[in-house]
């Protein structure tokens, strides 16, 4: 791919349609002053002073974000609970352009929400103290299910592509169901040209008629037999034989291109014309990695839907994340220009 090549694609992105379906989370950031550091007089605890509280959509929120810097047009589609979290992340989805009329409001649900507390020092620097998870721990009930499914049926005609995010470990407690995923596999074969592009932590192995992004400990787990597990750390973000036989299975299975990414090393292809290795983009100095594979998933749709082929979607995938790991102590994003940027000065 060139430079002419890569800007015909991005230029197509502000008229493409994308819905981002699945688990949406608050990210709420906690900032502690410490020393504002108080002793609580009923249990003699240090009380921590917040000074300042930041909310962001996370989780599949961090793709739309993404996708709105790309200037694509985004739709969200999830379960979210009718609550003061449901609140905030609605207000979140808004502020960056997001149409959040897909989303599914229940007073049964929660919504999933990491709080992170930052202790700020006298000098400005941060430390994350431990993480408060909010999470569904009973499965998403069938009528819930019957509601992200009519939305995606009503939706689908006008869309472009589709990110499916599978973000909750737990299997049918979050929005990517058994159920759920059987109906996305149907869909996408009755809309051959929709781009359907699945990430999953846990269940990447089990969606079939759908383009993959998983990495490499993702894929590994879903393809090794049991009690292998130990070549997994290291070979997580290695271009290992097993990593790519794992990416070849699961192209196998799916029936659709897989882009196995690979950290530093970039991502490896699996389509009808067989393997193809993009290389990443090199970066110097201090990097973030937070929501990187987002920002590539959202390179990587919205490049599918203007047009690319899986190779160059795959680098319009290392180039986003080049450009958000740079950001440091936040879950960046890549404008379009700041990807032509990146190209330009590649090493």
């Amino acid at each position: 791919m060139n430079l002419d090549r890569l800007r015909a694609i991005l230029d197509r992105f502000p008229g493409l349609n994308i819905l981002v379906l699945g688990d949406f989370f608050l990210d709420r950031y906690l900032i502690i002053e410490h020393a504002l550091a108080e002793i609580s007089l009923e249990t003699g605890l240090e009380a921590y002073q917040v000074v300042k509280v930041r909310c962001s959509p996370g989780a599949a929120g961090t793709v739309t974000s993404n996708l709105r810097a790309m200037e694509v047009n985004v739709w969200a589609l999830g379960v979210i609970g009718d609550d003061g979290e449901g609140f905030e992340l609605l207000r979140a989805l808004r502020n960056t352009g997001v149409d959040v009329s897909g989303l599914v409001v229940r007073s049964d649900r929660v919504t999933p929400t990491y709080t992170k507390p930052l202790l700020q020092e006298q000098d400005g620097t941060q430390r994350e103290l431990n993480r408060l998870d909010i999470k569904n721990r009973s499965p998403l009930p069938p009528d819930a299910e019957d509601q992200v499914l009519e939305r995606l049926r009503s939706l689908l005609p006008r869309i472009d592509g589709v990110v499916v995010a599978d973000q909750v470990p737990e299997a049918d407690c979050g929005v990517i169901t058994e159920r759920v995923r059987a109906e996305i596999g149907a869909l996408a074969r009755a809309y051959p040209k929709v781009v359907f592009v699945a990430d999953s932590r846990e269940r990447i192995g089990l969606f079939r008629d759908v383009m993959l992004k998983p990495n490499a400990r993702e894929a590994l787990r879903a393809t090794c037999p049991a009690g292998q597990e130990e070549v997994l750390p290291a070979a997580e973000s290695a271009v290992s034989s097993a990593a790519l036989a794992s990416g070849a299975e699961l192209y196998r299975r799916a029936g659709r291109p897989v882009f196995l990414t690979l950290g530093a090393a970039g991502i490896a292809v699996f389509d009808e014309d067989g393997l193809a290795q993009v290389p990443s983009v090199p970066v110097s100095g201090p990097v973030d990695i937070v929501g990187a594979g987002d920002a590539t998933m959202a390179g990587i749709c919205s490049a599918l839907c203007a047009g690319a082929t899986a190779p160059e979607a795959a680098q319009a995938g290392c180039l986003a994340a080049a450009v958000t790991i740079r950001q440091i102590g936040t879950t960046g994003t890549a404008s379009r220009a700041q990807i032509l940027d990146c190209w330009q000065r590649r090493g």
